[in-house]
């Protein structure tokens, strides 16, 4: 039998979690003239939801990770990229009849993949505006469904970029626009804060954590039938109580919890013996990224392993020193802040609390 928990890719299919309601509400956007502004730490599984959603809704989808993204030029090619490979050139030549500036259009000879590029020094701004234009003109009564990933990075390409965008993007009639993004207070900012151009530009959902007895129910239906549902309860209780229903860590500790229980079907610790492999496994990641960071960041770290917040009264370090290091924390992503900070990767505390105990 297959290990049958997954991480580390898009998690679909038999592999999805949950998420009903997400789904319900996404979908419901989607059926809407309305955009989604989706919104969640990294690894709680956004891009999952979306492919989930998209799966049964027969419609044409042009997905774009901004992170992979260096300038608004570079934007729009990858836009006609996506543009041409659900359109053939021959059938599309009709909605770029009006382009301003047409770009050169080839196809990798190995791959049949197109490949779009442009005369340096064209107006950016004309080439971004006519490349979101042929999508909207090729949606139709379907409306085109396209997906941005990491969305906050149009803020780091070009000043006034997201000025632009929202010009192009209000309006629009023919597409439903899904915004996704992992850095939540650079979400909230673009699209909650008044002077932001996005400010309510879409429905904003949140991605929470995935329900305890929801994931409990789900990881032990999918636990060796061999073992007593008793047993099956404690092991699912054992790794939601250490990963706090993280749905990416959560994943990984039952997909090793899954191989320790066929490699050795000892119950017995079954969940730290995992836990001990995982930490083990990453040492070497996480040495390198403790060795990277300085002072501050190691000391608010060694705090947060005991204390949900960080103290700010007798310590050493100024206030203002220590809020420094938080807000770079958790914009690397190792902290995450939900009303009080935490760490993100369980994994990692569990490496930080050895080393402080050597």
């Amino acid at each position: 039998m297959d290990n049958p928990f997954k991480f580390g890719s898009i998690v679909e299919g038999p592999y999805f979690t949950d998420r009903s309601r997400e789904r319900a509400f996404l979908r419901q956007v989607l059926d809407s003239p309305n955009h989604a502004v989706l919104i969640s730490p990294r690894r709680y599984g956004k891009s999952s939801l979306v492919v989930e959603t998209l799966r049964d809704v027969k419609r044409d989808v042009i997905a774009v990770n901004m992170q992979a993204v260096t300038s608004s030029t570079k934007l729009a090619e990858a836009l006609y990229r996506k543009f041409f490979t659900l359109h053939p050139l021959e059938k599309a030549r009709h909605f770029l009849s009006e382009l301003r500036i047409v770009p050169t259009v080839s196809f990798n000879p190995v791959s049949g993949a197109p490949e779009v590029s442009f005369v340096p020094d064209s107006d950016r701004q004309v080439i971004l505006e006519d490349a979101f234009n042929v999508l909207e003109n090729s949606g139709g009564k379907k409306r085109l469904i396209v997906v941005f990933d990491e969305f906050p990075e149009i803020l780091q390409l070009e000043k006034g970029l997201d000025k632009i965008l929202r010009s192009i993007m209000q309006e629009h009639k023919n597409i439903n626009y899904i915004l996704m993004g992992s850095q939540e207070e650079m979400m909230k900012i673009i699209f909650l804060r008044k002077k932001s151009p996005f400010y309510h530009f879409g429905v904003p959902i949140h991605l929470d954590k995935i329900p305890a007895p929801d994931f409990k129910d789900y990881i032990v239906q999918r636990l060796p039938s061999t073992l007593q549902e008793e047993s099956r309860c404690h092991i699912a209780d054992d790794i939601l109580a250490f990963t706090d229903c993280h749905p990416y860590y959560t994943q990984q500790l039952a997909f090793q919890v899954w191989f320790e229980l066929q490699q050795t079907g000892n119950v017995s610790g079954i969940v730290e013996t995992a836990i001990s492999h995982i930490v083990q496994s990453h040492d070497f990641d996480y040495s390198r990224l403790w060795e990277s960071m300085n002072k501050t960041n190691r000391m608010v770290l060694m705090k947060l392993i005991d204390e949900d917040t960080p103290p700010m009264e007798n310590s050493e370090i100024p206030a203002s020193t220590i809020f420094s290091a938080l807000k770079r924390l958790v914009s690397s992503g190792i902290l995450i802040k939900n009303g009080k900070y935490r760490y993100d990767d369980p994994f990692f505390k569990k490496w930080v609390l050895q080393l402080r105990n050597i």
